[in-house]
């Protein structure tokens, strides 16, 4: 902090050096400054104020049928209206603007700045009035208190006569321009409707389907194939295990080795079981299937034992197990066939599309581009279908409601005070800038020719050691001279203080005076011309 401190000292001191001509050029800067202040020219300003009363009984009634405009939107058409360059011209010719334009250059800069000092708010862009949406103002600020009169008032005059007829106007060209958008889209509808359906005639049984374009179909068909490709491979194992099976059943048992077989097939399916639990899960087929014929075999145990009417022993039967396996073999069988069957039409399917890669893609695609233009431009006649009806529909409101009328609020008036510039702030911002400037300018000139104030400086910037130092020694006289030098330089900063002060005070015979000289210099730079 103390460096900071010490540096900000020696800014001070090295900018104090150029006092004089610091406060020189900071009068010099008020003083053009405030000349230029007094002799801008006085500004004047009015307004007029219209409510424009659109309330109908039927606009309830077609709400939703007809198109409605919003406050921005009619604000927009008030403004092409108002700064329409025809309506510009009419409002020079009728104020004599036009009688020191010489040139088209001329005549077209004043019709710019015309059309960039009238101010048209309305709507939410209108504060002071609450949002309120039909109430409109009209503002013009010039020079001339008479001149900005005429021109609000040809504006207002303009907006009451014109605008009532500018809405069906509109609405007439609207109507025009969509019927001949209409025909043109129908027409275009027509002639993509004839080439989409000659493409899909053409191309049949290229085009996507409801399973998708091109590459979806084939990665949908060759997931299919791997599926039944897997299926198939447990199919045939199961088929494999069931014939492994059923060559070691005998067909027929009799009633003594029944009961002694009874454990040995239960033991044998367990065990059975219990290598199928190590491969697979308790939900695939084999071990559901082999759990099933233990449980039947539990269930069958006690059961009284018959015999066969077509054997030749009395006490032989056919063996339950041997048939459950054949059944179950049969129908293994039949499955593997089914299976391979799909398969070999699925692959078959792979093929043909892998074959189509050249065309079907490139028939896709231009059904894609086909579609999406005939959508666009349904879309489009729907839409201009739609907007023409609603024109219409309008129309008929607008001729069968009363016009649009408005009522003036504030009429425009002759400004007596000048609205502005505001000179009271413009000339201290001067003085502001003027003291600014004098600051910078010393500060300039101290980074220039900079000083050293401390002694530590002179060691850093030299690189020397200090040997020693020699004091200034200030007698009674060089004091008083100093102190008279410091009295002159705050007297004359304060000088320009009350400088500033008399002419805010005096701003308004300062301008006048001002004025007046500048047309005093104009007439005498004409006649040295002329």
């Amino acid at each position: 902090m103390n460096e900071q401190l010490v540096q900000l000292y020696g800014y001070l001191h090295g900018m104090w050096r150029f006092r004089w001509s610091a406060l020189f050029i900071a009068w010099l800067v008020a003083l053009v400054g405030w000349i230029m202040v007094l002799s801008l020219p006085d500004q004047y300003s009015t307004r007029a104020v219209v409510y424009a009363d659109t309330s109908s009984v039927m606009k309830p009634l077609l709400k939703g049928l007809a198109p409605e405009t919003n406050a921005n939107d009619e604000l927009d058409v008030m403004k092409r209206v108002l700064l329409s360059r025809d309506n510009l011209l009419s409002v020079i010719r009728k104020t004599d603007m036009d009688l020191s334009v010489t040139t088209p250059k001329q005549k077209e800069d004043l019709v710019q700045s015309l059309a960039a000092a009238i101010n048209v708010k309305g709507g939410a862009s209108n504060k002071s009035w609450g949002h309120r949406s039909d109430i409109y103002e009209i503002s013009y600020t010039s020079t001339s208190a008479q001149q900005v009169y005429q021109v609000v008032s040809s504006l207002l005059n303009t907006m009451i006569e014109d605008t009532l007829n500018s809405t069906r106007t509109d609405t007439v060209s609207a109507q025009k321009f969509l019927n001949k958008q209409l025909a043109e889209y129908a027409r275009r509808l027509s002639l993509d409707e004839q080439k989409l359906a000659m493409f899909k005639k053409a191309n049949v049984g290229f085009m996507p389907d409801e399973k998708g374009g091109y590459y979806n179909r084939l990665q949908n068909a060759q997931d299919t194939v791997e599926k039944t490709r897997s299926s198939l491979k447990l199919a045939r194992q199961r088929y494999l295990e069931l014939k492994k099976q059923i060559n070691g059943e005998n067909p027929m048992l009799d009633s003594n080795a029944y009961q002694s077989s009874y454990f040995a097939k239960l033991k044998k399916y367990e065990n059975r079981l219990a290598d199928l639990r190590d491969q697979y899960t308790d939900q695939h087929p084999d071990v559901v299937a082999l759990k099933a014929k233990i449980a039947e075999l539990k269930a069958n145990k006690n059961k009284p034992q018959t015999n066969s009417a077509d054997t030749d022993s009395p006490e032989a039967e056919f063996n339950p197990v041997y048939q459950e396996l054949k059944m179950s073999l049969s129908k293994a069988s039949v499955e593997v066939q089914i299976l391979k069957t799909q398969l070999n039409d699925q692959q078959a399917y792979v093929n043909k599309l892998k074959g189509s890669i050249d065309l079907i893609p490139e028939v896709e695609a231009k059904l894609a581009k086909l579609t999406r233009n005939y959508e666009i431009t349904k879309q489009r006649y729907s839409e201009l279908a739609e907007r023409l009806e609603s024109a219409k529909l309008a129309q008929s409101a607008g001729q069968s409601t009363s016009n649009v009328s408005f009522r003036v609020i504030e009429p425009p008036v002759v400004p007596i005070e000048p609205s502005g510039p505001k000179r009271l702030l413009l000339l201290a911002v001067v003085l502001l800038l003027a003291l600014a400037v004098g600051l910078g300018w010393s500060f300039l000139r101290f980074i220039m020719q900079p000083t050293f104030f401390d002694l530590k400086q002179v060691s850093e910037k030299t690189g020397l050691p200090l040997l020693g130092t020699v004091s200034l020694y200030l007698s009674t006289g060089h004091r008083m001279q100093r102190r008279l030098q410091l009295l002159s330089f705050l007297s004359v900063t304060f000088l320009l203080v009350i400088a500033c002060a008399g002419v805010l005070y005096y701003n308004h015979q300062g301008t006048q005076l001002a004025q007046m000289l500048l047309k005093n210099m104009d007439k005498i730079q004409l006649s040295k011309i002329i």
